[in-house]
Formats: C-alpha cells, structure tokens, sequence
C-alpha cells in the first residue's frame, strides 16, 4: 500500500485497516496510574479509558499484540488499541501528519531526508521521542526442495539479492555448502513491495558487510527483478509458496521455513534474540540526536563470537508533549507498559525478540515516563 491510499483509507477510522485489538473487560480494576516504577516493573493501572491508535512497522506485528493483551489487564477493558502494521515508512509518515499518536518503525526518523525535522514540527516544537521497543534478528530465510540448511556470507547474499548469482548450485554457494545437494533450480529473492524499516536494516547490512553491494540502505528495496510482496507477511507467504525462494523477515514470523547461517568472522551464525543483543549491546548511538532519542547506528561488521549482525532495532515514536491530556495518559501508559520488564518479556515470549538490557529499557522507561499534556 502507497503512502497516498494508506491516507486516505485512515481518514475515516485507523481501526478500518488496523490490527485492532479490543480490550474487553478482563482484567481486575486497578486504582494506581499507569507508570514504571525504579526498578522497571510497570504499575497497574485502572484509570485509563478511549482509542490509541497507531501504525508501523510490520514485524512488530506480533509484538503489539502481546502488548496490547498485556495493557488490557490494566485497565478493566477500557481502553482499546488499533495497531496498523502498513510498514516503518508509513507509520512514520502517518504519526508526522498526525494521523496517529505513535508509530513503530524497525529504522530511526532520518533527518537527510527531512522526516526527524518534520517530526519536531509535528510534536510543537519539541524534540519527537525514539526509544527501542525490542531488538530481533532479521532472518534470510529460503525454501529450496531438498535443502534444509545453508551458510552463507555477506557478499553471496548481496549477490542473490542483486540478481548476479541466479541458480541455486551456483560455485559461490556450493563452496560453503559441501555436504549440500544443490539443484540447478532459479533462485527468485523475495524482497518488501512497501517501504520497511527491514529492507532498510538489511539492505544496511548487505552495503556494510559485503563489498558486492552498491545500494544506499533505504526503506524501499533498490534492485529491480525478483518477487515483491507487501508486508512481513506477504515475503514469507511469498517464500513458503515458492521452490528456489529466499528472502528476508523479521525471525519471529518465518515460523517453519529454512534460515541461513550467515558468516561472522571465522564461524557461520544462526539468527537468534541473544546473537542479535549482542551486536546492539556493542553499537554506538546515533550522533546528533536529542536526549529523548536512542536512535543507534548498528555495527554490521562485527566479529565477535555468536553475534548476529543482520539485525533490527525496532523502535517507537512518540511527541514529548500531546494537546489532550487523555491521548497524553494513554500513550504515556502504554509506552510504559512496552518498556518495563513485563513488556518485554511478553514480546520475547509472543514475538521471539531479545528483552532490552536493564541500561537500554531504564533510560527509555525515564523518557516515556515523562510524556504530558500542555
């Protein structure tokens, strides 16, 4: 879906095209605000009540279901959250037009090209929030009759997705796969038809990693040919229906399909939550960023033993500051809720995902903690 027609069609009700998840009355009522307390455990919660609405990225699809569930028992069913997962880029575009209160994107606001400046502006002013909402490994999965496992390096992944390296016995992949039994069947690479923080994580660690890639890393896939398909979703549909397939979703929603090992260092590296901390533990925060943004720059060249570098930081997008304190209260509650140990541990049990580091989840608890209404 275009940026144009996913406008249009939330105009009458995000909840139309939305992961609705309806809070019914299940939970107990509670009579302390929503919040985290010090040690990262959130609060009940029983006064909150109305619509959250928000939209982004795809892989968290799973995620903010959890989430959601988790939200419910706070509030005596009072409280209902429509989550669209239309892509990173389209719930950025949509919480910087207003259309929603926040956004998860699986890449930070960039500024080259005007979306943090147009961010600010949105939220009056202030600096817009960034903080993680969890780290997962990006899986390259495939679906090849008779293969069940293959390893691969960067630069002969870079060069099936850029359509140089086309059958699937090809030297480059028969090299690191002796004991394989390679057809001579097409490779079609699945890649994202909307624009996705994932492509962008990937495409990311395909230009860092190998020196096959010559692609700027972008929320819309650079190379023509292959099979697009919309959403996480759609890719692994479009893998699982397929034979001589390969693409790339978040790890969570591949469900049965075949993974690559992916060569870092001297060893071939499954995806997991853990490799995928692991590589975000040791990145660097983005330079220039405010202090309410956790905006990092992953480190895709990483040797260090059992990291797992194609990898996202899935983050979320708030205003410091909301003109209506109910819609201030929500989006502060169920901030809260994702960033404390509960919530995290909801999106590892639900989504597969890696828990934040108790450093990482206490600065984003103290940022979202602090959202108002004035």
């Amino acid at each position: 879906m275009n940026r144009t027609s996913f406008r249009k069609a939330l105009a009458p009700s995000v909840a139309v095209l939305a992961l609705s998840i309806s809070l019914t009355a299940c939970g107990a009522g509670n009579e302390t605000s929503a919040g985290s307390d010090d040690s990262g455990s959130s609060e009940t919660s029983g006064g909150l009540s109305g619509d959250l609405n928000g939209a982004g990225a795809s892989s968290q699809e799973k995620a903010q279901g959890a989430w959601a569930t988790g939200f419910q028992g706070m509030n005596d069913g009072n409280v209902t959250v429509n989550y669209d997962p239309v892509g990173s880029g389209d719930g950025r575009t949509n919480f910087i037009e207003g259309g929603v209160s926040f956004a998860g994107s699986d890449s930070y606001l960039n500024d080259d090209e005007g979306e943090l400046s147009a961010a600010k502006e949105r939220c009056n002013g202030e600096d817009p929030i960034e903080v993680p909402a969890y780290v997962s490994p990006i899986a390259v999965a495939f679906n090849l009759e008779g293969v069940d496992s293959l390893n691969l390096d960067a630069d002969t992944i870079a060069q099936i997705f850029d359509n140089k390296i086309t059958t699937w016995n090809d030297p480059a992949i028969a090299d690191q796969n002796p004991d394989a039994d390679l057809p001579d069947t097409a490779i079609t690479p699945v890649h994202r038809s909307d624009d996705s923080g994932t492509t962008k994580n990937f495409t990311d660690y395909l230009g860092k990693a190998s020196s096959s890639w010559s692609y700027e890393a972008e929320d819309a896939f650079p190379v023509k040919g292959g099979e697009a398909a919309e959403g996480t979703s759609g890719v692994v549909s479009a893998i699982s229906g397929g034979d001589g397939t390969i693409g790339y979703a978040d790890e969570s929603q591949v469900g049965d399909l075949s993974v690559v090992k992916v060569l870092v260092g001297e060893e071939y590296v499954a995806p997991s939550a853990e490799g995928a901390a692991l590589v975000v533990e040791s990145s660097p925060a983005a330079e220039g960023r405010a202090d309410v943004d956790m905006a990092v720059d992953i480190d895709r060249t990483t040797t260090e033993s059992g990291a797992y570098p194609v990898v996202l930081l899935s983050y979320l997008i708030a205003c410091q500051t909301y003109e209506d304190q109910n819609e201030a209260d929500l989006v502060k509650g169920y901030l809260s809720y994702i960033v404390s140990d509960e919530g995290q541990q909801a999106a590892s049990e639900e989504a597969g995902s890696a828990p934040l580091s108790s450093t990482v989840a206490e600065k984003a608890q103290s940022i979202v903690g602090a959202i108002s209404a004035g």
